[in-house]
């Protein structure tokens, strides 16, 4: 019996660090703010996209695409937003020391703020599939638009809150975490842009495949507007997958080794 009391308020403790992130992230406002913001951005391509009465079949396909694809990069871009705000915000505020004193490992309380982050791809997600339903009725495309998006988004969103704890670790302010986390997201989106003839010489292709973003956007457009099955363009998903993975061990590594006090901050 004692035994089993220990085991359940060990795993409270493990707990707290995650329920004090989602307290503060959404009961705070901030994770409301965001959503509002998303879904008026997601309402507005949506009325564009919808405005022409007479698309055709490959043309509703491509609008299903396109807000799938808008879904998934705003949607990590948020969770990459929120993780660079987990260490170095406290840092700022002078909070930080009152969460190392909890009486949780210093991992622990990175995976709370990571999975805190996370939760607003998992609300951006929520708030995209009517979106998905209205654009994509009448072509069945709904149900695989949304299974893809949800596994690409995931990969994406674990990658980029990955990648704004790693920020977030070394940096002693928020707007430097802020800052430098756009500026990445910024260079990781840029492949995305490339015109359709660029991508088809081996450079461009090597460019798009290995950058995360890139090769996501591309596997949702295969899947969604050229009607490809999941494991034809199966390698599209190496990168994200390798990025997603490689970065959550790399922060979970980092975490016990950075995650403290600087110099000239209170002791």
């Amino acid at each position: 019996m004692l035994d089993r009391l220990r085991r359940l308020l060990g795993a409270i403790v493990r707990i707290r660090p995650l329920v004090q992130e989602l307290r503060d992230l959404w009961l705070g406002g901030r994770g409301l703010v965001l959503c509002l913001a998303f879904s008026l951005l997601l309402s507005t391509i949506a009325y564009l996209l919808a405005a022409s009465t007479d698309l055709n079949f490959l043309e509703r396909r491509e609008s299903v695409s396109l807000t799938l694809q808008v879904a998934t990069v705003v949607g990590g871009m948020l969770a990459l937003l929120a993780a660079s705000d987990a260490i170095s915000g406290e840092r700022e505020r002078g909070t930080l020391e009152s969460v190392l004193l909890t009486p949780v490992s210093r991992r622990e309380i990175v995976i709370g703020k990571l999975l805190a982050a996370l939760t607003l791809w998992f609300a951006a997600f929520a708030i995209t599939v009517p979106y998905i339903w209205f654009l994509g009725r009448g072509v069945d495309i709904v149900g695989v638009a949304l299974a893809t998006g949800f596994v690409v988004g995931t990969l994406l969103a674990v990658f980029l809150a990955s990648l704004g704890t790693i920020i977030s670790l070394f940096s002693n302010s928020n707007r430097v975490g802020l800052s430098l986390s756009l500026f990445i997201l910024l260079a990781l989106f840029a492949p995305t842009q490339f015109p359709a003839g660029a991508t088809t010489a081996w450079v461009g292709d090597l460019l798009v495949r290995i950058d995360p973003m890139s090769a996501g956007e591309h596997y949702v457009g295969k899947v969604v507007i050229n009607s490809h099955s999941w494991s034809q363009d199966l390698s599209m998903l190496a990168s994200p997958i390798i990025a997603a993975v490689g970065f959550l061990a790399v922060a979970m590594i980092l975490s016990g080794r950075y995650l403290g006090l600087r110099g000239g901050e209170s002791n």
